[in-house]
């Protein structure tokens, strides 16, 4: 491998992560054969004790079996352990975006045997992921990006810029597939990648991917704090309680306590209840409407939100001066 300086930059980036979360040094890595992932794949066989390479043929369009396979040979190459073609079904749900990235990850989770997966995310990706949720208005949570470690995947190359993946490539003399999907223009993040940033790029005079970057790990940063805190706060109001526990309501909250707590704290701690409870696809309006079940409260109804199962919903009311969850 040239000692060039894109590819000493990925390979510092990686080895760094490894030193930081998986001191143990076996790992896997998604590989879908584009530049990030291909570059990322090179780096982690060169510093890693053992790598197991996952490939995603999604079957998406014609000739991506052959991509694949041509992808776990290149990883073999390069001194992987083992390169595992893993074919999905990709449904509906959510559009094709959502519905693949569901597949992708399902996939990867089941095949990765126990051990952490990289995957080939960059500062561009991670810009790109602040913007989607900026658009999305659904607070600090939805802009703070991607988590470097959030087990079990890893993102080494989120300080990278993407065009050093590349470089990294034409410096290794691999050849990255280009995915027809990675310049569609009626995915959201294609736009973004190829119209809005480069115009936010030429309007504000450049820098606009690494502050969107720091931006995201600050706010990471902040979250961190007021999720420990929100989490004291669901104790306590999981706890307080003027009445015997019974069977019925063993994991109730006490509105007295919430009331009382900054809105911040107050929000997090209901957020984490009801997934706790089983709800999915939670939306900042199906948090406010409970939230105002503790703050502005009239006597209004329970709030249905996402979960549950077929015929059953999740349905999170107040009584005798407790939050409740129920499945009617």
């Amino acid at each position: 491998m040239p000692e060039t300086q894109s590819v000493l930059e990925i390979r510092q980036a990686v080895r760094a992560w490894l030193g930081g979360y998986a001191p143990e040094r076996a790992i896997a890595v998604a590989l879908s054969g584009g530049p990030d992932s291909l570059a990322l794949t090179a780096a982690a066989a060169l510093e890693a004790d053992s790598v197991d390479a996952l490939i995603v043929d999604h079957q998406l369009q014609a000739g991506s079996a052959r991509v694949a396979a041509e992808a776990a040979a290149t990883a073999l190459r390069l001194g992987c352990r083992s390169a595992h073609v893993l074919a999905v079904e990709v449904g509906t749900d959510g559009g094709l975006e959502a519905a693949a990235r569901q597949a992708r990850y399902a996939a990867l989770d089941a095949a990765r045997d126990g051990l952490p997966v990289l995957l080939g995310h960059t500062l561009d990706d991670q810009a790109e992921t602040v913007l989607l949720g900026l658009a999305r208005g659904s607070g600090g949570r939805s802009i703070q990006g991607m988590a470097v470690y959030a087990e079990p995947w890893g993102r080494p190359l989120l300080g990278v810029r993407r065009a050093v993946t590349r470089r990294f490539c034409a410096d290794a003399d691999l050849a990255p597939h280009e995915d027809p999907h990675n310049s569609a223009p009626e995915f959201a993040r294609v736009r973004l990648r190829h119209e809005v940033l480069p115009l936010l790029e030429d309007v504000l005079g450049g820098g606009v991917g690494p502050a969107l970057a720091r931006t995201a790990e600050q706010l990471r940063e902040d979250g961190a704090v007021l999720d420990e805190l929100a989490k004291e706060l669901l104790e306590a109001a999981r706890s307080h309680r003027t009445e015997p526990v019974t069977s019925a309501d063993e994991d109730t909250l006490a509105i007295e306590i919430l009331a009382t707590a900054p809105a911040a704290l107050r929000r997090r701690a209901i957020r984490a209840w009801l997934l706790a409870g089983g709800a999915k696809a939670l939306t900042d309006k199906h948090l406010r409407a409970v939230d105002a079940l503790v703050t502005a409260w009239r006597g209004q109804g329970g709030v249905a939100v996402g979960g549950g199962s077929a015929g059953i919903r999740l349905v999170a009311g107040r009584e005798h001066g407790r939050l409740a969850m129920h499945r009617r």
